[in-house]
């Protein structure tokens, strides 16, 4: 369920799990992600390329979120500002949602959005990380670079 934000409150995603659909344990969590492993019985076949934080550009680019059911969906947006950073931080890129759909459906960036990825020219260059709380149709995305710089970390400990 969403509910539709505005500027000064932001909507709110609310679901639940199913226990028994478990794919993995996690051994990590931290403000790069969830990490740990999938058991050998998961398969996926949905591979993309990352950026490095050099690749990413002003412009056009997608989130994949989900707005019904479990059903993941690609939505466009802008990336409108992009800081050059010399160590990792959670708000590299700000972006600006431009998809009439997903704004119809949810006014903006929500809460329960944090992890969407951020795609742009086919690679996978961020994840959505927070909502401007008085400007909602905005957000902040950490650089792929970062999250998978973390994932190693984490898996060198398994």
């Amino acid at each position: 369920n969403i509910s539709k934000g505005r500027n000064g409150n932001p909507g709110e995603k609310t679901s639940t799990t199913k226990l028994n659909n478990n794919i993995g344990t996690i051994s990590n969590n931290t403000n790069y992600g969830i990490f740990g492993t999938i058991d050998s019985t998961y398969t996926s076949n949905y591979t993309c390329e990352l950026a490095s934080k050099d690749e990413v550009k002003l412009g056009k680019a997608t989130i994949l979120t989900t707005i019904e059911k479990n059903k993941v969906e690609e939505f466009e947006i802008e990336i409108i500002n992009l800081k050059k950073q010399n160590k990792p931080d959670l708000k590299g890129i700000t972006f600006k949602i431009t998809d009439k759909r997903l704004l119809e459906k949810t006014g903006g960036v929500y809460s329960g959005m944090s992890g969407s990825p951020i795609m742009q020219n086919g690679k996978l260059v961020g994840a959505v990380t927070h909502v401007l709380v008085n400007d909602v149709v905005c957000g902040y995305g950490v650089y792929i670079e970062y999250m998978y710089q973390e994932a190693l970390e984490s898996t060198r400990n398994l």
